[in-house]
């Protein structure tokens, strides 16, 4: 149900949270394609010269992989079989315990980890100067007569297990896969086939290194869906974000922690998060890789280190214990208790010594020097003030800069400064429960706003860490899009390709058809809900009296409705869907 302007205003019960035209889903009628503009398109449903044959004639390219690849790698690959099946209704075979055969066939592996690939190099079938030793890099390349048995491949390579699970999934992409496909119930274009062009196709290496979401504020929303759903925020969700990050290209999550206990709930979360290739971290306030549920559970005496530190001690190395080696960034520092300032007593000396304390534990812990274990300190609220008044930390560990909560950047690297091992990174907000008020309901954030305080961050060199606040998922899925896609590589999309963007993004969920009216709805109506965040709305808001500013700002809804219900109406009955059962309830 699309809702009346007023009600926009002031409903506040935390229905439906998608945004207004995202209930409106059509079958797409080509391939999507990639949504940054500019970006290269090399699957095409018609052949070209020296085309590689994907699928076609009812048949379909062999998968084949090393065994002693990476988990998480095996697993990727069988979600781009399941995505060839998707658009081409054909299922590809997939074998890691045999040697490929075939005339065409589709080899894919981690650079040191695949035989299978190490063996093209080492035969000088495979160049790979371009990704070897990079991070997160993937090259996808037609190769002819790699091996005997095989007149042709196309090799899906990774420099490490991320670079080889984003070949993947950029694959799935171009054939017409959403990312959202799982999330939005966004419908798969069918296709009769599948062509990869010649040469080689890469995204190159990310520009931020680490780029992901943080689950917040999940409550009744989300946690209601997922207990009714999977039992809970439990292992068996999990796995969807998982998957939905990674197709995005990030690689980073703060996991949900109203309530929620992401290392405690469902022991086989960490496990799985590790196989997928997923980094794990925690919130600005939960230090060593413990959630402030944790303490509720297992801790004692008060969330103090002048009066309680060896149970804290205690506590956080049980942290660093859990985490064994599976891939994290360990939050340093402390802040008060639920994510309160501490103690008007706490100073400078005591947090330096906490953090030195913690460092400490992670090497005794880990066996090696704390330097080798990535950290960072984020820099919110007070803890900013701290910073400013002269605390530091050591060199290695990144400096987690923040929005105000509203999203604008507090605080940049000076420009000249001498550059920290550790870097700096950005905490950014699209949702946000705190002082003065909260704002959760839906999306309140246009792209453009997001552009300009990201390519801030970029230009001064914040680009260690970026992560955003995305509430409880749904209301947001096309400003995380925008928000990861930017993380990559922020000089690939400028201020004045920004529309281009929104349009391509409309082209990939919803078909190229009716995209740029789509487009421009979905533009305005973040705009429009970002001139004052509904939870802010009251009777004195917009005037009444003066420069007709009420019914202006009536009018924009009002019209913004009309376009939607008409474009409802010329989507074919038979291919529009109310995504009800993605809809969350308290």
């Amino acid at each position: 149900m699309l809702l009346k302007p007023i009600q926009l205003y002031f409903y506040w019960r935390r229905k439906c949270q998608l945004p207004m035209l995202l209930i409106l889903l059509a079958t797409l009628p080509t391939l999507a394609g990639p949504t940054v503009p500019g970006a290269e398109v090399y699957v095409s449903s018609q052949k070209g010269k020296g085309g590689f044959t994907l699928a076609a004639g009812g048949k379909t390219a062999a998968l084949y992989a090393s065994n002693s690849d990476w988990p998480g790698v095996l697993r990727a690959a069988k979600d781009l079989q399941a995505d060839i099946n998707r658009v081409t209704k054909l299922t590809p075979t997939f074998a890691t315990d045999k040697a490929p055969a075939g005339k065409e066939v589709v080899l894919i592996g981690t650079l040191g980890k695949s035989p299978l690939i190490d063996g093209l190099v080492k035969a000088k079938k495979l160049d790979v100067s371009g990704v070897a030793g990079k991070w997160e890099t993937f090259l996808l390349q037609v190769v002819e007569q790699p091996m005997p048995g095989v007149d042709r491949a196309l090799v899906i390579a990774g420099s490490d297990k991320r670079g080889t699970i984003f070949g993947i999934y950029d694959l799935s992409a171009q054939i017409g896969v959403s990312p959202w496909y799982w999330w939005a119930d966004v419908p798969t274009p069918p296709q009769q086939a599948l062509y990869v062009a010649p040469g080689r196709h890469t995204q190159g290496e990310p520009k931020v290194k680490y780029r992901g979401i943080f689950l917040n504020d999940e409550a009744p929303a989300l946690s209601g869906w997922a207990k009714e759903k999977f039992g809970g925020i439990n292992s068996k969700m999990y796995v969807h974000v998982f998957e939905l990050i990674l197709r995005l290209k990030g690689n980073y999550l703060w996991p949900a922690m109203w309530g929620n206990a992401f290392n405690d709930d469902d022991k086989q979360s960490p496990v799985l998060a590790d196989e997928y290739g997923i980094v794990m971290g925690t919130s600005h306030h939960e230090p060593m890789v413990r959630s402030q549920q944790e303490w509720k559970r297992f801790g004692s005496g008060p969330w103090n280190y002048q009066t309680n530190e060896k149970t804290l001690q205690d506590f956080w190395r049980q942290g660093i214990r859990n985490m064994g080696t599976k891939e994290s960034i360990v939050t340093v520092g402390m802040r008060g208790d639920g994510d309160e300032p501490m103690s008007e007593g706490s100073n400078i000396t005591l947090l330096e010594k906490i953090v030195a304390d913690q460092r400490k534990i992670i090497a005794e812990e880990t066996g090696k020097p704390a330097e080798q274990t990535p950290q960072m300190w984020a820099l919110y609220k007070e803890v900013q003030d701290y910073y400013d008044k002269g605390m530091r930390v050591p060199d290695d560990v990144t400096l987690l800069l923040c929005d105000d909560n509203w999203g604008n950047i507090r605080k940049l690297p000076k420009l000249g400064d001498k550059p920290r091992k550790g870097g700096y990174g950005i905490y950014y907000h699209y949702d946000y429960v705190g002082g003065p008020r909260n704002y959760k309901w839906l999306n309140t954030n246009p792209i453009p706003r997001i552009w300009e305080q990201m390519h801030l961050a970029h230009e001064y060199g914040a680009n260690q860490i970026w992560i955003v606040n995305v509430g409880d998922l749904k209301p947001m899925e096309f400003p995380i899009s925008f928000f990861l896609d930017y993380a990559w590589n922020p000089d690939k999309i400028g201020a004045n390709q920004i529309d281009d963007y929104t349009r391509q993004w409309a082209t990939q969920q919803f078909g190229a058809k009716h995209a740029a009216a789509i487009a421009d709805i979905l533009a305005k109506y973040a705009k429009y809900n970002s001139r004052r965040k509904p939870e802010l709305l009251n009777e004195k808001t917009y005037s009444l009296t003066n420069y007709r500013e009420f019914e202006t700002v009536v009018g924009d809804y009002n019209k913004l409705l009309v376009e939607a219900e008409q474009l409802n109406e010329k989507m074919p009955p038979s291919t529009v869907t109310l995504i009800s059962s993605w809809c969350y309830t308290p």
